[in-house]
């Protein structure tokens, strides 16, 4: 039995009693059209077509997302194609990120493919509306005055 088998087994059996959330795994050979929502964290080598949601996303060397992904953390080491709201942002030397993505943290490796645009959180909260003021007022005090 190789050593993931077994770790994952063991965290299965020990998660009866234990508080700790045993992490979802989504194998190379399988496929899902649908999202995915909650649990603490999920490691996907498979394809999934569809939105995630999760504390911790890890996206393994044979994994593919076509969706949007939100979580604390998010680590790419496959392909992802959408949109990605993340505290933290990791992507390794050999994955694809296709998309935008926000962030907190930000780690890219050498040799990482991205196409789209990143934005830091705490620009991505700022808002530049100019006038913002005026149009928000009431019709009537938006008249010209004569």
């Amino acid at each position: 039995m190789n050593l993931l088998k077994w770790l994952n087994l063991k965290l299965a059996k020990s998660g009866k009693n234990s508080k700790t959330a045993v992490p979802s795994i989504i194998g190379f050979d399988t496929k899902i059209k649908g999202d995915i929502w909650g649990g603490a964290t999920a490691h996907i080598d498979g394809r999934i077509e569809g939105n995630i949601m999760c504390d911790e996303v890890i996206i393994g060397v044979r994994g593919y997302i076509l969706g949007d992904i939100k979580a604390k953390s998010l680590s790419v080491y496959g392909s992802v194609n959408g949109t990605i709201d993340t505290d933290d942002l990791f992507v390794a030397n050999n994955a694809r990120l296709i998309g935008n993505a926000c962030y907190t943290k930000i780690a890219l490796e050498p040799g990482a493919y991205v196409e789209g645009t990143c934005i830091p959180r705490a620009k991505a909260a700022v808002k530049v509306m100019p006038n913002l003021e005026s149009e928000n007022k009431p019709e009537s005090e938006l008249k010209a005055v004569k």
